[in-house]
């Protein structure tokens, strides 16, 4: 499934985050992509050559498969599931893009209903995508077509679409951050019990209707941190809020939705940050020259089990 937004720092820098939350074992690792890399497609033989480097989580299939990430200009990017709704092409198209200004581009964007060599299915998708000014737009192809809308919550989560989730907004108007004032029944006069009743009616479950209002609420009234490092941190407490433990959303087939990582693509800085669910501890990786220019990918390996600040 999946959540993903956006943060400003106080320093006016910008982050795009997310949480991948899937039941099949993905084994995304970071990685950097050097440019002009060659990508193998499902979609066309000939595959396709990049131009800028990147970073991102990504996982080497006879081919490199990456689901989010950050290139060299500070243009960040996630996958996120839609199921249900999206609808792509029957076949590739001569001149297309087959998936400085995405909106003018996207006549050139044709995403083709291939089954994707990992999971042996048509994989139904949507995509979030950022820049370091804070322009920030969601793609989600139906069967009318491809939309591009500005994304002015800086929130998205799955189906139902994107417009859904920004009506249902208005039933939460509600919420704020400091307690409701006292409210008379009659002659009794009711008082909230402690700090925290302005959040009362935030949805708690793991659907993703509730993830985009808890995820919209909690990003607005989070603090600004001052510092890059504080500003991960903020993102980290940000997602904890619709990160989804082992068990809690299970299938009648056995299987279970987990967030299987977080992470955290700092835009100015060209830097992805991941944090695995079995070690908590969050791995930076920075586009350096040598990685951009480098004949091939580099990966960063992760631990498998938590580790700790052992002080004695």
């Amino acid at each position: 499934m999946c959540t993903s937004v956006m943060y400003q720092n106080a320093k006016g820098n910008w982050f795009l985050a997310r949480t991948m939350d899937f039941s099949f074992e993905l084994g995304g690792r970071p990685v950097v992509i050097p440019r002009n890399f060659h990508f193998k497609s499902d979609a066309d033989e000939k595959g396709f050559d990049t131009k800028l480097g990147f970073t991102g989580a990504g996982r080497d299939l006879n081919g490199y498969i990456l689901v989010d990430g950050v290139n060299e200009a500070g243009v960040g990017a996630a996958t996120l599931y839609f199921d249900g709704l999206a609808k792509f092409a029957d076949q590739a198209v001569s001149g297309k893009t087959n998936v400085a200004d995405l909106k003018a581009k996207i006549a050139d964007l044709n995403i083709v209903a291939i089954a994707n060599d990992l999971f042996k299915i048509i994989v139904p998708l949507h995509w979030i995508v950022a820049n370091k000014t804070g322009a920030c737009v969601v793609l989600e192809q139906d069967e009318n077509g491809m939309k591009v809308m500005d994304d002015p919550v800086k929130v998205m989560t799955n189906s139902p679409d994107f417009q859904w989730h920004l009506k249902n907004l208005n039933n939460y108007v509600q919420l704020k951050p400091t307690s409701h004032s006292s409210k008379k029944y009659g002659e009794f006069e009711s008082e909230a019990y402690g700090l925290g009743s302005g959040a009362l009616g935030l949805p708690g479950d793991y659907t993703s209707v509730s993830r985009f209002v808890r995820a919209a609420f909690i990003r607005q009234n989070t603090d600004k941190a001052k510092t890059v490092p504080g500003s991960i941190n903020a993102l980290s407490h940000i997602l904890n809020s619709v990160e989804i433990p082992k068990g809690v959303k299970a299938d009648n087939e056995g299987g279970c939705d987990y967030s299987q990582y977080r992470g955290y693509m700092s835009l100015d800085e060209g830097a992805y940050y991941m944090q695995p669910y079995d070690d908590q501890t969050i791995t930076r990786v920075v586009m350096t020259p040598e990685l951009l220019n480098a004949k091939e990918p580099t990966e960063f390996p992760l631990k498998a089990e938590q580790h700790f600040n052992s002080v004695n």
